[in-house]
């Protein structure tokens, strides 16, 4: 698989990455069994970069990660966790003695004595600006901690801000053909900068797929069925906070430009410059396959990828694009 340098940390990792949150929770339930061979699976397909968080299933899907790394020696997989949200996300938390206490608690899940890339869990807009939160994270570099850090983001300014911080080797957020406004100045930024590009949430949460209309029914445990309003968390991690009903008639319009409309909108996200690695997650070995598929496509031709922007325009841009 084709590998991309994850900005500031000089790791090569492939374009194609997987996503662990429903390895965790949130997703229904994925068993302890399923979630080690959707691991492996990966792997055996040449991904080479897990993301997780600390969160995940309060700690879930870190330890299976770990289990997995610890059978699996030599590997070679990057894993991107993440932190800060073990507590209320106000500034005063975002601080080196609680980020010392969860990153001993990560460390811990994963079975290893430093992180490869420790992401902040897309915290308030005054945490990213500032400074102070960049004085703790250096500090947790030069301590041996964490290799590297990154930050997760919510929008395009929150990311414009983390780009600008010279410590910061990698930004993660939302971008697939339903949410295109970091294409704008939020990618070009981090091309600039030498920053790595996290593509997270590709399939809208499984709208580009194709598989759901509007009968479809989401486990409760799914946040598709608890969050589509934003009552647990930011909606826009939900569908990329397009509304359901108008989500699966556009989907239908994207799903008509290809015999594999996944495939497409994960290659959409690649084509992106700017992009380092897309993550789209998996429950499954059938699901993994689908994805890294989309490494080995052919680019997206101009016309395709006139119609996706068109369909974003027309249907799409006026209930997410001022958003985030």
């Amino acid at each position: 698989m084709e590998r991309r340098v994850l900005g500031r940390t000089g790791r090569s990792v492939s374009i194609v990455g997987l996503g662990t949150w429903q390895l965790g929770a949130d997703w229904g339930d994925v068993d302890e069994v399923g979630a080690i061979d959707v691991l492996a699976a990966a792997t055996e397909a040449g991904v080479t970069l897990f993301d997780t968080a600390d969160v995940y299933g309060d700690g879930r899907s870190e330890q299976l990660i770990g289990r997995f790394l610890r059978e699996h020696p030599g590997s070679g997989v990057t894993v991107a966790t993440k932190m800060g949200r073990r507590a209320a996300q106000v500034p005063e938390n975002y601080v080196l003695a609680n980020f010392r206490e969860w990153n001993d608690r990560s460390r811990r899940d994963l079975g290893v004595d430093r992180l490869d890339l420790v992401q902040l869990h897309c915290p308030p807009t005054s945490v990213i600006t500032g400074a102070e939160v960049y004085d703790a994270l250096d500090t947790m570099v030069d301590e041996g901690r964490v290799a590297n850090y990154g930050v997760s983001v919510e929008t395009v300014e929150e990311g414009l801000a983390a780009v600008r911080r010279p410590g910061v080797a990698s930004v993660q957020i939302i971008l697939n053909a339903f949410r295109q406004k970091p294409l704008e100045e939020f990618l070009p930024a981090a091309l600039a900068a030498g920053v790595g590009v996290l593509a997270r949430v590709p399939l809208a949460s499984g709208l580009l797929s194709g598989r759901y209309d509007e009968n479809t029914v989401f486990d409760p445990s799914d946040h598709r069925a608890f969050n589509r309003h934003g009552e647990a968390f930011d909606v826009g991690e939900t569908f990329a906070g397009v509304d359901y009903k108008v989500g699966v008639e556009a989907a239908r319009e994207f799903a008509a430009l290809s015999d594999h409309p996944a495939r497409l909108a994960l290659r959409w996200v690649i084509d992106q410059p700017g992009v380092t690695t897309v993550i789209p997650g998996a429950r499954n070995r059938a699901q993994v396959t689908d994805n890294v598929a989309a490494a080995a496509a052919p680019s997206l031709g101009t016309a395709t990828a006139a119609a996706i922007r068109d369909l974003y325009d027309r249907r799409i841009r006026a209930l997410v694009h001022h958003r985030w």
